[in-house]
């Protein structure tokens, strides 16, 4: 069997090094992260002072709202790792330091289920803080909070079709 033309093989070596473009959404990605950091820098350095005056209901709003951030932040890390790892190259990076485990083992499957599962969480917070402000009182329209438990209940029904799909992508692997 002959060679492939030269022209071919510089196409897919082009090709192949295409994903190099994905690199500067990655680096945004950075800066996006670095972004939730001072928003959330910004929240604790607000609500802190405030701490002895607050009620309980408040604080746990304010921890929620940092809880949220937080969970927006692994999300981020999640993608800028597992996305760099799966689509562009590995993360050379010395084995004897505090590489997290998950690392260079999440695949676009499970890249996929740790992204709707944060989805999911970070939506059920936006519900509960919604919730426990109507508890306090404050007045918050019923289409509004009907349209949260809608779109938190597509993010669930979202991800179990997900996890079926994965689930079922796996049992056909089998046969």
């Amino acid at each position: 069997m002959g060679q492939k033309p030269q022209i071919e093989t510089r196409f897919e070596r082009g090709l192949f090094a295409s994903r190099w473009l994905m690199a500067p959404m990655y680096l945004g990605l950075v800066v996006s992260l670095a972004m939730l950091v001072i928003v959330f820098a910004r929240e604790l350095i607000y609500y802190a002072p405030q701490a002895f005056t607050m009620t309980s209901e408040q604080v746990i709003l304010v921890v929620l709202t940092l809880i949220d951030l937080s969970l927006a932040g692994n999300l981020l890390l999640i993608v800028l790792f597992s996305g760099y790892e799966n689509f562009v190259s590995k993360l050379d990076i010395d084995d004897t330091t505090d590489r997290p485990p998950w690392m260079g083992t999440v695949d676009f499957s499970g890249l996929k289920m740790k992204l709707i599962a944060s989805i999911v969480a970070i939506s059920a917070i936006a519900l509960l803080k919604s919730f426990m402000e109507l508890a306090e009182g404050k007045d918050i329209p019923d289409r509004h909070l009907m349209w949260l438990v809608i779109i938190h209940l597509v993010f669930v029904v979202s991800g179990v079709l997900l996890a079926l799909m994965d689930w079922l992508a796996g049992k056909a692997e089998k046969h």
